[in-house]
């Protein structure tokens, strides 16, 4: 049997509804479709698994209504059963394939392993299976970006040869990733960022474009559970954090910590988690950075609004140009700290911006 994602994605849609069966247990079949509340396997009625070919597509293919993901049948084992290398996601789906049918059953509980065995727990084993930033390519990207965080940040991470797969063609292939964990209030990873890096990124700073991600379509990949969680700088569990900044982009609010190194930042990675980030005991004023565009104001109103209810302090940092990481490239550090020392309280200013 060939190994190749297209073929291995093929054979599975041939038996697509015993792969739901099998993998998305928690589902039921309804006319063409199988109906499940998402890819790893949660009760519900969001995620619709195509079982036939036809008109709109070939079986195996699936969208989740709610969250947007969509995918074929190698994801469906991929998340179900918390794999993250492509290589363990392919032997799981040989030993489906070369099961006696007799073996299939036609309905069961959830497996345990899907409970055992979630995103976050896969998210947990990609971040261990990684290594420190310092002296990698992930911090190379970092500091081409102008961006100075050292080792100290224990949200990072980075793995030579993470696997990617193009959603349109299936085909596979590993490539060096800067590794970032979404965790919650209490320290725990729920979730990771993926960004895949170019293995020819050369060192210094540059200050054009979209410097050092691969050359995809999606060079920034998400897993696991993201919604009321974040990308924390500084973040120190059970800590009070009585100020704080967040926004969407991670080099957004790393290029903040760049200039404020004290003050605690959290990226949300879009801007509907921003719109939902669980703020921590103690917060009294919240800092939020915005982008030149508009594509995120949602998220910016929703969480103002969230602050507001929760009786903290809510202020919108604005950049000069595009992001914070344009500013910080383009115009340097101490511009930057500049432009936002006009923009912070003044006893904030003298807490977190250098002097002078």
């Amino acid at each position: 049997m060939t190994g190749s994602a297209s073929e291995l994605a093929r054979r599975l849609g041939d038996d697509a509804e015993a792969v739901c069966r099998e993998y998305l247990s928690n589902g039921h079949r309804s006319g063409n479709h199988w109906i499940v509340g998402d890819v790893r396997n949660t009760r519900g009625r969001s995620m619709h698994v195509r079982l036939n070919a036809n008109a709109k597509g070939p079986a195996g293919k699936w969208v989740d209504e709610q969250s947007g993901e969509h995918g074929d049948l190698l994801d469906v084992i991929r998340e179900s059963c918390g794999l993250v290398d492509f290589r363990d996601v392919a032997d799981e789906a040989r030993r489906f394939l070369t099961m006696p049918r007799a073996q299939w059953p036609t309905s069961r509980a959830q497996p345990q392993r899907a409970v055992a065995r979630g995103s976050p727990g896969a998210a947990g084993r990609l971040f261990a299976m990684s290594q420190p930033i310092a002296g990698t390519l992930a911090e190379r990207y970092l500091a081409r970006r102008g961006i100075l965080l050292a080792a100290r940040e224990r949200a990072l991470r980075f793995h030579p040869g993470c696997y990617y797969r193009d959603l349109v063609t299936g085909e596979t292939q590993t490539l060096p990733a800067m590794i970032a964990a979404v965790t919650g209030l209490d320290g725990r990873i729920t979730g990771l960022q993926r960004t895949y890096l170019s293995p020819g990124l050369s060192p210094g700073l540059d200050p054009s474009g979209k410097v050092g991600k691969a050359q995809l379509i999606d060079p920034r990949r998400s897993l696991g559970h993201l919604l009321g969680n974040a990308i924390w700088l500084g973040l120190e569990p059970g800590a009070p954090i009585p100020v704080m900044a967040a926004g969407e982009g991670f080099e957004t609010m790393a290029s903040l910590r760049t200039v404020m190194p004290a003050l605690p930042v959290a990226a949300a990675t879009s801007a509907n988690h921003l719109a939902g980030l669980t703020f921590p005991p103690g917060c009294r004023r919240l800092y939020i950075a915005a982008d030149a565009d508009a594509a995120g104001r949602h998220g910016i109103e929703r969480l103002s609004q969230l602050a507001g209810e929760a009786r903290i302090e809510a202020l919108v940092l604005r950049p000069e140009l595009g992001d914070f990481n344009d500013d910080l490239r383009h115009l340097g550090a101490d511009h930057l700290a500049a432009w936002l020392r006009d923009q912070l309280f003044p006893e904030d200013a003298r807490l977190f911006l250098p002097s002078g």
